[in-house]
């Protein structure tokens, strides 16, 4: 997935994310999702997880009910600026995979 960065907003996301709180890192794990990372370049965000349910929908829908993450997003969303080609219903806009070597 991708999303813009505010540039005078980098530092802010930075310091947020050497401090992730624990509650957030705990519905992530509940949810199903490993190898989570976020890389930055040139004003963008890109994350990268690995999922290793078998409902994607329905943990997507509890991490995006639990209350903590919502305020953790609160927190976070001022700093981004998503993209304006993303499909409607997006904040993250999702990327089309075109390699993958296992």
């Amino acid at each position: 997935m991708v999303i813009g960065i505010k540039p005078d907003r980098i530092e802010e996301y930075k310091k947020l994310h050497a401090a992730v709180w624990p509650d957030v890192l705990k519905i992530i794990s509940e949810c199903n999702i490993r190898n989570y990372s976020i890389y930055l370049k040139d004003n963008y965000l890109f994350s990268y997880f690995e999922y290793t349910g078998t409902d994607f929908n329905t943990d997507m829908e509890k991490m995006a009910a639990d209350p903590i993450t919502q305020k953790w997003w609160a927190v976070c969303k001022p700093c981004q600026a998503p993209l304006e080609s993303r499909d409607e219903g997006e904040w993250w806009a999702e990327m089309e995979e075109v390699f993958y070597c296992n």
